[in-house]
């Protein structure tokens, strides 16, 4: 693909598209036992499994970058991490030089958990509890050692899933302004581009007794206003917040949910809603009332409201295993960890569920591409 039609690809997803145009969505799913590419065209009804990629590998994370190519992050037991790329979502091809830390370092990689593309720059998050950036579209990664080798780095305690960089966050119109959510760590923040960071946790509920430095709380996932990035949405382990002034202080905005439990939170940018899947609770980890059931609220969090209505399931959904399309209304995806996936085309009013059962959901992305 040239980069005149990666960019008006962008161009169309940030502006978010007509559905009533044509329009192709590729869905990847991410799986402990490989990727699936599911396609569908704008109605988002009818879809069909294409290809099956990296089989027998964990599949963490996609994105796709500026030029139009497709990154995954993927792991193996038997050769670690790596970053994997694609201008087809077919054929992949290794980077020459994925994240790593130190040689030395007694610091395990073995998960890459989230990519964020901002402009030419690419961050990617990964275990155990590392940032890293790329400017050469995804071919050569650099540490954040601002991040890495935090002060309070020797205090930080890992959650379920391992000690994860789990979320990026970077300020639409200040580049240098980010923030990172770390499990079981919190969320910290950076003025000056990474270089330095400071814990931004301030009104959230610690999930770590005895938690010192402002640390200690397990951030499950975030979700910013990309218009106003003051304002960011977290769903923890202990609840779920909301802050108004870039994470200086937090506030509970839980009305209507059933649990302020849960791992995945997704937005849709042209509308403002939010989507998020609860869990009964940090132990039980299965839906409340034993249903598929999303939650949304069009109303910044001051309230929230069941999303259409799924199927009898005891399943949960991983923190990476939910997305939302650019189209108008928006598609709502979510993969679970008995590896059924459910596709919402119009914004949560109504569900369909794949015919498939796949391995356990890790990560779902949607790319929407004109035809």
């Amino acid at each position: 693909m040239d980069r005149l039609r990666a960019d008006l690809i962008l161009l169309a997803c940030c502006d978010h598209m007509d559905p009533n145009d044509n329009y192709m969505i590729n869905l990847v799913v991410g799986t402990i036992k490989g990727g699936f590419v599911f396609t569908s065209d704008a109605a988002r009804r009818e879809w069909k499994l294409t290809r099956e990629i990296f089989a027998g590998w964990t599949v963490n994370a996609f994105a796709r970058t500026r030029t139009g190519r497709y990154l995954a992050g993927t792991g193996s037991y038997v050769y670690g991490a790596t970053v994997q790329s694609s201008r087809d979502l077919e054929h992949w091809e290794q980077a020459p030089q994925s994240p790593a830390f130190p040689e030395g370092s007694d610091r395990t990689l073995d998960q890459i958990w989230c990519f964020n593309v901002s402009g030419d720059r690419i961050y990617s998050g990964v275990s155990e509890a590392g940032l890293f950036f790329s400017d050469d579209d995804g071919d050569h990664w650099s540490p954040v050692d601002g991040l890495n080798e935090h002060e309070t780095r020797s205090d930080w305690v890992p959650g379920f899933g391992g000690l994860c960089a789990h979320a990026v966050l970077v300020d639409r119109n200040n580049p240098k302004r980010l923030w990172c959510g770390i499990s079981a760590v919190g969320v910290f923040r950076s003025d000056d581009g990474g270089d330095t960071w400071k814990p931004k946790n301030e009104g959230v509920t610690p999930a770590v007794p005895d938690a010192l430095h402002g640390i200690g709380r397990c951030v499950h996932g975030l979700a910013i206003d990309p218009q106003n990035a003051d304002r960011i949405f977290r769903q923890d382990h202990m609840g779920m917040y909301r802050t108004l002034d870039g994470a200086d202080s937090w506030e509970k905005v839980e009305a209507g949910l059933p649990s302020g439990f849960g791992f995945p939170i997704r937005r849709d940018d042209r509308t403002g809603t939010l989507f998020v899947f609860p869990q009964e609770s940090g132990e039980y980890r299965m839906p409340p009332g034993r249903t598929f059931q999303v939650y949304r609220s069009r109303s910044d969090g001051d309230s929230w409201e069941p999303a259409g209505s799924g199927p009898a399931s005891y399943a949960g959904v991983l923190r990476g295993a939910m997305a939302v399309d650019s189209l108008a209304p928006c598609g709502v995806y979510v993969g679970t960890t008995s590896g059924t996936v459910h596709i919402s085309p119009d914004a949560g009013d109504s569900w369909i569920v794949l015919p498939y059962t796949l391995p356990r959901v890790l990560c779902v992305e949607s790319f929407v591409e004109p035809t």
